[in-house]
C-alpha cells in the first residue's frame, strides 16, 4: 500500500471512529434525557395530591334576623305543623264503634303537605341564633325539681355540644321530608311510621335539651311497664338514652 493509501485508510478510520463516538454520546444524551423524563414524570405522580378545598358554605341571599325565640317558635311554628302530621291518622275506639282518621281526599292531603313544608323548612329556623325564651321568662326551672331548665342553661348545653343540637334539628327536618314523599304517594299506612318518627324527633331533643327530669320519668315508666306485663317498650333507647 502507498503512502498516499495508508494516508486515507488511516483518515477513514479517524473518521468512523469519530462518527461512531458521536453516535454513542447521542444515544448517552438520548438515554440520560429519557432517564431524566421519567424521573420527572414518577415524581410528578408520586407526589401527594394537594387534598382538595373543602366547598365553601351556602350563602344567604341576606341577613337573617330572628323575630321570635324558641320558644315562641316550637308555639306557633313548629308544634302547629307537627299537628298537621299527628292529627292525620288516629283510632278512637266509641261505646258505638271504632273510629278511623286518615287523609281520603285531595283537600286532606294537601293539608298534610302544608304541615309537612311546615317541619322541613321551619326546622332550619332553629339554626338561627334567637333567645330561648321571650325576655325574663325562665321557663319552669325553679323550686326543688324543676320540670324545665332555665334558658340560661339551655344555651350552656347547647354552646356544649353543637354538634347534638344541630343533629336533632336534621333529626325533625327529616321528617318533614318523609311525609313530603308520602304525600307524593298518597300512602295513608306509611303516616302511622311518620308520627312515631316525629315523636321520637321530639321527645329526644327535648330530654337532650329542655326537661331535665323527663328522661329519668321515661325510663321509671318503662321499668314500670316491663315489671307489669314482661315487656320494654324501648322509649329510652328509642331516645337516645341509657334505659338501666
Amino acid at each position: 500500500m502507498t503512502e498516499t493509501g495508508r494516508d486515507l485508510s488511516a483518515l477513514t478510520r479517524h473518521a468512523r471512529a469519530t462518527i461512531v463516538c458521536a453516535v454513542r454520546n447521542r444515544q448517552a444524551l438520548a438515554t440520560f434525557a429519557g432517564v431524566f423524563v421519567i424521573s420527572a414524570l414518577t415524581s410528578t405522580c408520586s407526589a401527594p395530591r394537594p387534598a382538595p378545598a373543602p366547598p365553601a358554605a351556602q350563602q344567604l341571599w341576606g341577613d337573617m334576623k330572628p323575630v321570635v325565640s324558641v320558644k315562641e317558635l316550637m308555639r306557633d311554628f313548629i308544634d302547629p305543623a307537627s299537628d298537621y302530621v299527628f292529627d292525620a291518622v288516629g283510632i278512637v275506639d266509641t261505646k258505638k264503634n271504632t273510629v278511623e282518621t286518615a287523609p281520603k281526599t285531595d283537600a286532606d292531603w294537601e293539608k298534610l303537605r302544608v304541615g309537612a313544608t311546615m317541619l322541613a323548612e321551619g326546622a332550619y329556623l332553629l339554626k338561627v341564633p334567637r333567645p330561648f325564651a321571650p325576655e325574663g321568662d325562665v321557663n319552669n326551672s325553679t323550686g326543688p325539681d324543676p320540670e324545665e331548665l332555665s334558658p340560661t342553661q339551655i344555651k350552656a348545653k347547647l354552646e356544649a355540644d353543637p354538634v347534638l343540637w344541630n343533629a336533632k334539628i336534621e333529626a325533625l327536618r327529616n321528617v318533614g321530608l318523609e311525609v313530603l314523599e308520602i304525600v307524593k304517594r298518597k300512602d295513608a299506612k306509611e303516616l302511622w311510621d311518620a308520627a312515631d318518627n316525629l315523636d321520637q324527633a321530639c321527645e329526644s331533643c327535648h330530654v337532650a335539651f329542655w326537661y331535665p327530669g323527663e328522661a329519668a320519668l321515661l325510663k321509671k315508666l318503662d321499668k314500670k311497664l316491663e315489671d307489669l306485663y314482661g315487656i320494654h317498650p324501648g322509649r329510652s333507647n328509642k331516645l337516645g338514652m341509657d334505659p338501666k
